[in-house]
């Protein structure tokens, strides 16, 4: 996507910078960055955007709906390309405008969801890259299963794309961390896995604590190996217990994401870990596992940074939504956690804010029925949506 050489200035704007909101503002774009910014008057031949919002583009650290797009049904698989480009499209409408497509570099024999296709998509994302049939700015998280017995070849096949930016350290053996309660586990797969019995539930189950038993502790040590050789930042996932935080400070852990306990976030925070929570979690009040609150850790003031994760509109819904569920956080504050603060923990300092000499990756929002509506969406100056 290029940028739109010619100068663009919106007005009458109500601009939510870093740190205030203009209430009553315009911004100039030359050459796809952010040239300039004020209150009141507007230079010359301005688009009135008749007091919606302009916001910073949304930056998805974690997003794996890519999966619904690519198997929208059980054993039923689309064109990658086509399966890209039209989750691209969603996002854009969501004004998500930077992501970092998560890529499970698994396989889970007798579970019927999209595993072992990250090469897959990978590919397809960049095919679709090259033919300029995207609106978002792409990279590639890698979702590591630790106890899986292929998983370090597997990531190392990948973690050469120089699309990748983020490599996750996750671990969901039955009895820890995401499913500590193991009926919510259960719930979960009969959900995803195409109705398994309790029997062949059981038996999954079984093997998984099997694969973390046997792999677990090397795959660890190798994985984080393979990130620090790749200069890659790291993940941890569903952080539960201090000795987890203990290790992710250890190995120099850059985002925590998803964890279970505000106990585990107070020390990820603590130690400068950025502590990313689901908007879906906010959006509903709660987490589908039972664990602890996106809001409760917002209340805590140890929320850093918020993800999609399975539905790209909550992101927007969860940011204008933040203030009303915690007050002590300004519309600013919460823009934050889905555009700056995400944009620094993966190194993407170009963008995510409104600043002079920025990229120009805007969004137009308007609030209707106390709902956020993206009405326009920039990337690098030009429309996409």
């Amino acid at each position: 996507m290029q940028p739109d050489r010619n100068p663009l200035v919106l007005a009458n704007a109500r601009l939510v910078l870093a740190d205030r909101v203009i209430e009553s503002g315009w911004i100039a774009i030359v050459d796809g960055m952010i040239a300039d910014f004020g209150a009141e008057r507007a230079p010359a031949g301005a688009q009135d955007i008749a007091g919606d919002f302009i916001i910073p583009g949304l930056i998805e650290l974690h997003t794996d709906h890519l999966e619904a797009h690519y198997m929208p049904r059980p054993k039923v698989y689309w064109d990658p390309v086509a399966a890209v480009v039209s989750y691209d499209g969603q996002l854009a409408s969501c004004g998500i405008t930077t992501a970092l497509d998560s890529l499970r570099v698994w396989r889970e024999e007798g579970v019927d969801e999209v595993g072992g296709e990250a090469a897959v998509l990978a590919a397809a994302i960049a095919k679709a890259r090259d033919a300029d049939m995207l609106r978002v700015a792409h990279f590639l998280h890698l979702r590591c299963e630790v106890p899986m017995p292929d998983v370090v070849a597997e990531t190392a096949a990948l973690i050469t794309w120089p699309e990748v930016r983020l490599v996750s350290l996750m671990d969901h053996t039955p009895g820890q961390r995401q499913f500590r309660d193991q009926e919510k586990l259960r719930t979960y797969y009969r959900g995803k896995a195409g109705g398994l019995t309790d029997a062949e539930l059981d038996a999954l189950f079984d093997q998984r604590r099997d694969y973390a038993a046997r792999h677990s502790a090397d795959n660890y040590r190798d994985l984080v190996a393979l990130a620090r050789q790749h200069g890659l930042r790291l993940a941890s996932h569903d952080d539960t217990t201090l000795e987890h935080v203990e290790q992710s400070v250890a190995d120099q852990v850059a985002i925590a994401e998803f964890p279970t306990t505000l106990e585990a976030a107070r020390a990820s925070h603590a130690a400068g870990i950025a502590v990313l929570m689901g908007a879906p979690n906010l959006v509903r009040g709660s987490s589908h596992s039972g664990n602890v609150g996106t809001a409760e850790l917002a209340r805590a003031g140890v929320l850093d940074a918020m993800s999609s994760d399975y539905m790209p509109a909550s992101l927007l819904m969860a940011a204008f939504h933040l203030p009303k569920a915690v007050p002590a956080i300004d519309l600013p504050g919460a823009i934050r956690t889905v555009t700056r603060t995400p944009a620094k923990a993966v190194g993407l300092d170009d963008r995510g804010e409104i600043a002079i000499g920025k990229r120009a990756d805007l969004v137009r929002v308007r609030v209707t029925e106390n709902i956020p509506v993206v009405r326009s969406v920039w990337r690098t100056g030009a429309r996409v949506a």
